[in-house]
């Protein structure tokens, strides 16, 4: 299966923002999807600390050098060959998913279904 990559803009913003997590020390960008939207399925970010999840091993751990990836084997196999972007341009701020797996999306790209 293909793996999750991160556009450079995406990961300076995933630096940006754990640098101001004012000493929460969150290392860890988790990725999950979740039910809801208007397409039927959403993606989720957060930043949450390593030690307070417990992973399996069929999860996925991607290290980088200012933060690590966790996926978990259900949104992996929904998530796989995307590509995590983010935007601050004229059609909105923020993060944004190219997923080759979506069949269909909503207009602001914030959830599919498959």
């Amino acid at each position: 299966m293909s793996k999750i990559t991160i556009s450079d803009s995406a990961y300076n913003r995933i630096c940006e923002i754990k640098a101001s997590d004012q000493g929460m020390h969150k290392n860890l960008l988790q990725i999950s999807i979740i039910s809801g939207g208007c397409s039927g399925l959403s993606y989720d970010l957060k930043l949450v600390n390593q030690q307070d999840l417990t992973m399996k091993d069929s999860d996925h751990l991607y290290e980088f050098p200012d933060f690590n990836l966790f996926i978990d084997m259900r949104s992996y196999l929904m998530l796989a060959g995307s590509e995590l972007d983010f935007s601050d341009g004229l059609e909105g701020k923020g993060f944004h998913f190219y997923n080759p797996n979506a069949s269909r999306t909503c207009s602001c790209g914030d959830s599919f279904s498959l």
